[in-house]
Order: C-alpha cells, then sequence, then structure tokens
C-alpha cells in the first residue's frame, strides 16, 4: 500500500505540487510592490507597511473560515474557490483607485492564500503515508520556497522589460489562471490517491494523546477539533509558533542589522541572498531527515542554530568586521531554516485527526501564522531602543522554543522509523 501511494504521488507531482509554486511564484512577484503603489497614492512609509502586511492578516482571518471550506467542498473545488478569490484580489491591486481600495485587496489575497494552502495541506494529511509524510511536505515547502525565491525577480524581469509598473500583479493573475487550469483539468490527485489506512502507512505512530478518532467529529468542527487535541496544540504548537515567529522575524531582523553597521544596498542583499540559497538548497534534506530519524532531528537542530545564530549576532554589533559577522550568522540561520523545512506542515499533520484534519489543521495554521506575525513587530519595537537587544531577544526566544520542542515532541510524536524500502 505505501509503495503504491508512493508511486501514486510521484506520477501526480505536478498535480500536487505545481499549483502551490504557480500561486507562490505570482504572490511574491506582486508582494514587494504593494508599498510603491501605497507610496505612490500617497501613503507614507508606516501605512504603506501596514498595507503590505494586510496578507498576513488576511491569512490569520482565513484560516479558520478555510476549514469550514475544505472540510464541505473537498480539496479540489476549495483550491479552485481560492484561485478564483484571489484573481479578484489581484485585479483590485492592479486597478485600486485608492488606499482603502488597496488594502481591502491585499487583504482578501492573504484570505484566498489560507484556503490554498489549507486545502493542500489537508489532501497530504490524509493521503500520504507516514513512512514518506515529511518528505512529501517538505516539497510542499520547497515548493513555497522556489516561489518565495524568484517572485521577486520574476517581477523584477517584467519591469526591467515592460517598463509598466503594474506588471507584477497581472503576473499574478496569470499565475492564478494557470494554477486553477492545473488543478481544475489535470488528473485530480483527491481522487486517485487512496486515502492512507487508519494506521497511517507502514511505520505510523499511534495516535498523539488527545488527537484520536475524537478529534475528527465532524459535525463538531474546529470547537471539537481544538477540544479534542488542546494538549498538542498549545504545547508542540506553541514551540511551532516560536520557529514560525523566528523564520519571519529573521527576514526584519537581517537587513536592519545591515542597515545600522553601514553596509550598502548590495551588501546587504548579498547576505541576505546567501542565507535565503542555503535555506533552499536543504529543503528535501529536512523531510529525509525527518522521515529517517523522526521530527525532533529536523525541529531541534534549526531552533539551535537560530539560537546561536542570533545570540552572537547581539554581541557583533560595535565589532570590527561587523559585515563578515553578519554574514556568518546569516549563513547559520539559512542552515536552520533550511533544515526545518516543511517542519511546521509535518507537525501538523502527524497530531491532526485522520479521517477531518482540516479543522485541526486550521487551528494549527492559525497559531504557526500568528507566531510569525507578532515576532517581526516585537523585533522592530524592541529595535526602536536596541537593536542588539531585539536579537538578544529572538536568541532567547529560540531556546525557549528549542526547549519546548525537546519536551512535547517525544510525548506526543513518537518516533516510529519505517522500514527501509530496497
Amino acid at each position: 500500500m505505501s509503495n503504491s501511494s508512493r508511486s501514486q504521488l510521484w506520477r501526480l507531482a505536478p498535480s500536487i505540487y505545481g499549483p502551490t509554486i504557480l500561486f507562490t511564484l505570482g504572490e511574491y512577484a506582486m508582494l514587494p510592490l504593494i508599498p510603491v503603489l501605497a507610496v505612490d497614492m500617497g501613503a507614507g512609509l508606516g501605512l504603506s507597511g501596514a498595507i503590505a502586511s494586510g496578507v498576513v492578516v488576511g491569512q490569520l482571518a482565513g484560516n479558520l473560515p478555510a476549514s469550514w471550506v475544505v472540510a464541505r467542498s473537498g480539496e479540489r473545488i476549495a483550491m479552485l474557490l481560492a484561485a478564483g478569490v484571489a484573481l479578484i484580489g489581484a485585479a483590485g491591486v492592479a486597478l485600486a483607485p485608492n488606499l482603502a481600495v488597496l488594502a481591502i485587496s491585499v487583504f482578501v489575497i492573504g484570505f484566498a492564500a489560507a484556503t490554498f494552502g489549507l486545502a493542500r495541506h489537508s489532501f497530504m494529511t490524509t493521503r500520504v503515508p507516514f513512512s514518506f509524510r515529511a518528505r512529501a511536505l517538505s516539497l510542499i515547502g520547497g515548493s513555497h520556497r522556489l516561489g518565495r525565491f524568484a517572485g521577486p525577480f520574476l517581477a523584477a524581469g517584467l519591469l526591467a522589460v515592460t517598463g509598466f509598473g503594474a506588471a507584477p500583479v497581472w503576473a499574478f493573475a496569470v499565475c492564478l489562471a494557470l494554477a486553477a487550469l492545473l488543478v481544475g483539468f489535470a488528473p485530480d490527485p483527491e481522487r486517485l490517491v487512496p486515502v492512507a489506512g487508519a494506521g497511517g502507512g507502514a511505520g505510523a505512530p499511534a495516535p498523539a494523546a488527545g488527537t484520536g478518532s475524537a478529534g475528527a467529529d465532524r459535525g463538531g468542527g474546529i470547537l471539537a477539533a481544538v477540544r479534542a487535541g488542546r494538549g498538542p496544540l498549545l504545547r508542540v504548537g506553541g514551540a511551532a509558533a516560536v520557529l514560525s515567529g523566528l523564520r519571519s522575524a529573521k527576514d526584519v531582523l537581517l537587513p536592519l542589522w545591515g542597515v545600522s553597521i553601514g553596509m550598502d544596498a548590495a551588501s546587504i542583499a548579498l547576505v541576505v541572498g546567501v542565507s535565503g540559497t542555503i535555506d533552499f538548497a536543504l529543503f528535501y534534506t529536512s523531510g529525509q531527515v525527518m522521515d529517517r530519524y523522526g521530527r525532533l532531528w529536523a525541529a531541534l537542530p534549526a531552533t539551535v542554530a537560530m539560537a546561536v545564530s542570533f545570540l552572537v549576532l547581539a554581541l557583533t554589533h560595535d565589532l570590527p568586521g561587523a559585515g563578515a559577522w553578519l554574514l556568518g550568522c546569516a549563513i547559520v540561520t539559512g542552515l536552520g531554516n533550511g533544515l526545518s523545512s516543511g517542519i511546521l506542515l509535518t507537525l501538523g499533520a502527524d497530531l491532526a485527526p485522520r479521517d477531518d484534519p482540516a479543522p485541526y489543521l486550521a487551528a494549527w495554521r492559525t497559531l504557526t501564522d500568528l507566531g510569525g506575525a507578532l515576532a517581526p513587530l516585537a523585533v522592530s519595537a524592541i529595535a526602536v531602543a536596541s537593536l542588539p537587544l531585539s536579537s538578544a531577544a529572538l536568541g532567547v526566544l529560540a531556546v525557549l522554543g528549542s526547549l519546548g520542542f525537546a519536551r512535547w515532541i517525544p510525548r506526543y510524536i513518537p518516533r516510529s522509523r519505517p522500514p527501509r524500502t530496497p
């Protein structure tokens, strides 16, 4: 059963991973343009940043309603609906006559992205056997990373070639249309890939405490799922929210640090680019580690690496060669982030009820997205007083996250090493 499911999933890889790549590629081609559009309409820097962050707010707000859509309509219909709603949002961004319409359109795109992401997460949770779940979900993480990495380059190329300021927004619309066509007309993975058996496939662990079949009461929805699985949700999910926050905060801290120590824009971009390249290069390695050795061996090294990086960085601001220290810490951060590729998706899938995961996954994604949204705000607030203090605070937060993973992953997600396949 496991080998049959595995071969079926690989045959359908374009249908499974292609829509995610297209959605994320278009989204991250458009997002860097949002502050520029807002400033052109008369917004100050603060307001333009707030409008750009509307996509995160929309994603947070959309996670819980997304579970209702996915549970009742299925993954394929939910993704088609999400692509349609995001297309409306993209048109709103391109044609916005004022800041209010621009802000609402960005929020709508984030709202749709929540449904799109949850639908694919739910599909992978129910269809992928445990023996290679982490590798399959790490490829989802890699698909996001590919879109985030290539999207800004796509935008830069379009702007250079066309000179049309809204070109990246219309590129997002084209990506959405292509994703919808792929979801609508390619072989449907939801129908062709069988649901993993009650054991979740070869090597599946026992159900986590509080996440048995009772948590999958379809009639109870999100509240029932959260009540049944609140222990692992709050404990493992709390550590996962910390990791999500660290990932988001480093995207704010590293450029700010470069500015603070006097680096020019090209050097800062190089540092961030090197970190992102290492991160992207390791996404499949993370899945292999998790499937072979257990989830803890991806989560713990990742958070420890980030803790070391941020704590060391906090001590180097005024040292000679501060730029070299920043590059070294950015490399270590990239290693940590790369080693954790897919870990949030995998932990959520491990803990979710097997027969109706969408409500639990919606709560899980809301918690981790909340961590990702709050941490950059905290870094910015602390940086007003001291940038090294911000880095030190992130280091301490990473230590707490690593302790949480070390304590709770072995309790709620027993490592059951799958048998080797020839």
